[in-house]
């Protein structure tokens, strides 16, 4: 029924235009005369179509509704309030003591006294490489020591009384003092071929069999104490000088899907050349699930906090061509109206962007609905909250 009312409503002003494209008079004063009685005549129109309207909401009230461009939206009153920015990157579990240990004399393995999966003490004995040679060099050491002491007492004795010359005395004492020297060295020598465990843990795996040739340098067997680990990171250089000792950073295992709270206990003060990145140290606490070296985990940073700064959604943030836009509320109006607000932004973070021009503490902007409005466009206020 509306759209028949309207259809009737425009039929003058059609038959009119059409009157008018009918007309062929050339002459300019007669062209003027029907101009004018042409707008005498839409004047008429008009007010006949007001009267209609009149008549019309009458009968219908929700006509007058229908012809009023009012959008409803939800309103949010800025104001200010901390926002952080955090970066997200890889870490790494490390140990302090997760050790490879090797040989520091070659030889033939001869014993190995521990199994893969085994729990060993500091200074247990875990394996011994053959040591005969050492222990035969030993031995003729100490029989060559034992015949140079007792030149060298009695050389010593003669020197006393003036007897002999000092280069005898001399060359005695030399070689008693070397051979002990060597003898100390080759003791030392020995003990190299028992290798003990340098701490208390585990022994995560065995590279070698018995009666295979030891090497000094190729690793034998690994060793992990996991009460001692921590997260190693690598941060590209951009982010020199955001982070610091004791910051709080979000920790999560993407294996176990678990998080925790820590903070970062060291700061590398040299850039690696090659990736250009710093090192950081993340303190891995106590947890009640199984943590091993190696182990990816993903952390969160906080490279910017602003106590005061005034944000909003990031969904709310439009662009034109002069730039990037919200929605605001008019206020000193009659009625409510939108109008574009252009702002500068800075950090955008967990769907929440900083405004750093544009925007004031009591602005109020279009929350729900902003993508009806328009530049001008007459609002009605739902709700009003706070923007962020």
């Amino acid at each position: 029924m509306k759209s028949f009312i309207k259809i009737i409503a425009l039929l003058p002003i059609t038959a009119l235009f059409i009157g008018c494209s009918d007309d062929s008079g050339n002459d300019l004063e007669s062209k003027t005369l029907k101009l004018a009685e042409l707008r005498t005549q839409v004047r008429e129109l008009e007010n006949k179509m007001k009267q209609l309207e009149s008549e019309i909401a009458m009968v219908d009230p929700e006509y007058g509704q229908n012809t009023n461009n009012i959008v409803l939206v939800s309103s949010s009153r800025v104001k200010p309030t901390k926002f952080e920015h955090k970066i997200e990157i890889r870490g790494t579990v490390e140990s302090r003591k997760n050790v490879i240990i090797s040989a520091e004399i070659g030889g033939r393995i001869e014993t190995i006294n521990i199994k893969g999966g085994h729990e060993v003490s500091k200074g247990q004995v875990l394996m011994t490489i053959d040591s005969d040679v050492t222990q035969n060099t030993i031995a003729e050491l100490e029989t060559s020591l034992e015949l140079a002491q007792v030149i060298f007492e009695r050389q010593s004795n003669l020197w006393e009384k003036k007897i002999g010359t000092e280069i005898q005395y001399l060359e005695a004492k030399n070689r008693k003092e070397s051979l002990e020297r060597k003898l100390t060295t080759t003791k030392s020598k020995l003990a190299l071929s028992v290798l003990r465990a340098p701490f208390d843990g585990s022994v995560d795996e065995i590279s070698v069999r018995i009666g295979e040739i030891a090497m000094p340098g190729v690793p034998l067997l690994r060793i992990v104490n996991q009460n001692d680990m921590y997260i190693q990171a690598d941060v590209s250089e951009i982010y020199i000088g955001r982070f610091k000792k004791n910051q709080t950073t979000d920790i999560h295992f993407p294996s176990q899907n678990k998080n925790l709270v820590s903070k970062i206990n060291a700061v590398s003060q040299v850039i690696n050349k090659e990736n250009r990145t710093f090192s950081i140290e993340i303190e891995l606490p106590a947890v009640d699930f199984t943590i091993k070296p190696n182990q990816v985990t993903m952390l969160k940073l906080t490279d910017y906090v602003n106590d005061e700064a005034i944000v909003v959604p990031t969904r709310l943030i439009q662009r034109d061509d002069e730039g990037t836009f919200v929605f605001g509320i008019d206020e000193n109006s009659n009625n409510p109206l939108a109008s574009k607000i252009h702002v500068i932004t800075g950090f955008s973070y967990n769907s929440q962007t900083e405004i750093t021009e544009g925007l004031v503490e009591g602005d109020l902007i279009v929350n729900e609905g902003f993508r009806e409005v328009s530049q001008g466009v007459e609002v009605q206020i739902a709700t009003a909250s706070s923007a962020n």
